[in-house]
């Protein structure tokens, strides 16, 4: 059990620092600029695929962790 929580728990580490900045839209709440903060930008290709690696990755890690926690 531990050992697959460290493997997922690198990998998650790797895969939201392979994730493109959203630092813009955050400088963009503050500053009060919401032009283009909401506007509908559809993620594709490699992007999409990391994006919900890092869904399915983080999914994992909850339920191993609650599952240990219970055994």
């Amino acid at each position: 059990m531990e050992t697959a929580l460290l493997i997922i728990s690198i990998l998650l580490i790797v895969i939201v620092l392979l994730q493109s900045s959203k630092a813009e839209g955050a400088a963009q709440i503050i500053s009060g600029n919401t032009s283009e903060l909401f506007s509908h930008r559809k993620e594709r290709g490699s992007e999409l695929f990391i994006s919900r690696l890092t869904l399915v990755l983080g999914l994992a890690f909850f339920a191993i962790c609650l599952i240990s926690m219970f055994v």
